[in-house]
């Protein structure tokens, strides 16, 4: 029987890489995406997919480290982080850091689903915030599937 951390982590792997009933996940609307893509503001006044991919591999860090109890704070450059080169290996390296960041996080939390307190471990308030882990946790689910709409917006806009 699955306990609710389980449920989170189905959800949020759901949300990174599919299987998802509301559409493609994160990073199947990131397939494809090309360097010169990335970079580009095709809507006036939005972020690039480049600088959406940076924000939330941020993000996701935050989720990993304050889940495993770590008081963290996220100054406005780490929130949403420049693009200090734009080639190909750069986008790149970029994706791979979210990809990381993504299976980090899924792994903190099936290992912590394998305890017997598992699902206490929800009910505690996230360092430092006012919020539950449970919270952050669903935060982040919302959070990948609110970018990843943008970026398929995005997407659009560019061709």
């Amino acid at each position: 029987m699955m306990g609710e951390l389980d449920r989170i982590t189905d959800q949020l792997r759901r949300a990174w890489k599919g299987e998802a009933w509301h559409g493609p996940s994160l990073s199947e609307v990131l397939e494809g995406v090309t360097s010169t893509q990335a970079q580009q503001k095709p809507v006036s006044g939005a972020h690039s997919i480049w600088e959406l991919v940076l924000h939330l591999t941020t993000w996701t860090n935050v989720a990993r480290r304050r889940f495993e109890g770590e008081l963290f704070e996220v100054s406005e450059s780490e929130d949403w982080p420049p693009m200090s080169r734009t080639n190909p290996e750069d986008w790149a390296a970029a994706l791979g850091q979210l990809n990381r960041a993504n299976e980090s996080l899924l792994s903190v939390m099936e290992t912590a689903a394998q305890s017997d307190s598992a699902d206490s471990k929800l009910n505690q308030i996230t360092p430092g915030k006012d919020h539950s882990i449970y919270i952050l946790l669903h935060g982040t689910v919302q959070h990948h599937l609110y970018h990843a709409g943008q970026i398929a917006i995005l997407k659009k806009a560019l061709i």
